[in-house]
């Protein structure tokens, strides 16, 4: 059976949705408030957290926040909140979705099952692979296969950057907008010297890189993940 945790300050509309998906197999806990749903969380293992935003006591987005810092757990955001920026706000505080209200129960299942799906399959690579980098933010170091990079301002952001876009093309035109340490009328040469500098650092070869790839008339790529069934 699917757990649930939800946050819901409507009681009724709990109760109807709670006898809805029990049919799929999916058992809803409700929690009316934050505080108790917070308490809720850290004491029971869930699947996906249901969260509506015009809360009691804490609005749904700092409590949107202070899930995610604890767990990756799907979050659904239901609200009848359409402003934009509650939605980029949740968004960029790890939501994976939003679901407006008032919506259709039949959609709310097909979206925890695309949820549960998706998480799955995140879970199973993470499982299947190690990571070769990783950021600690905390301490302004990025480490290789967990031996800390000496790296400079420039080199530690650029490559922070690449990180968190591990996998993904990346342009040139895109560090400059993203990367606060380099200057935004650099040219695309000095992006290219500073990633020369950065293999220098990582690569076992840097003139045949293997984890910041070159993609012609695009900008590069870092690999960051290993399998480890090879």
């Amino acid at each position: 059976m699917i757990n649930i945790l939800m946050i819901e300050d409507d009681s009724e509309i709990a109760e109807l949705l709670e006898e809805y998906l029990l049919q799929y197999n999916i058992h809803l806990t409700n929690f009316e408030t934050p505080e108790l749903g917070l308490s809720g969380f850290r004491l029971k293992k869930y699947d996906l957290v249901i969260l509506d935003l015009s809360l009691p006591e804490m609005d749904g987005i700092e409590v949107c926040r202070l899930i995610r810092e604890k767990s990756n757990i799907p979050i659904i955001i239901s609200s009848a909140r359409s402003d934009i920026t509650d939605k980029t706000k949740c968004f960029e505080l790890g939501a994976d979705d939003y679901l407006p209200k008032p919506y259709d129960s039949q959609e709310l299942v097909l979206r925890i099952h695309s949820l549960l799906r998706r998480n799955k399959l995140v879970e199973d690579e993470a499982q299947s692979s190690k990571k070769i980098f990783e950021i600690d933010n905390s301490k302004h170091e990025i480490y290789k296969n967990n031996q800390p990079l000496e790296l400079t301002n420039a080199e530690y952001n650029i490559l922070k950057y690449l990180i968190t876009k591990a996998s993904y093309a990346v342009s040139r035109e895109e560090l400059l907008l993203n990367v606060e340490s380099i200057k935004y009328d650099s040219t695309y040469k000095s992006i290219d010297v500073l990633i020369g500098r950065i293999r220098a650092k990582i690569e076992e070869n840097p003139k045949q890189p293997k984890y910041i790839i070159s993609l012609r008339g695009i900008g590069y790529k870092l690999v960051n993940s290993t399998n480890t069934n090879e």
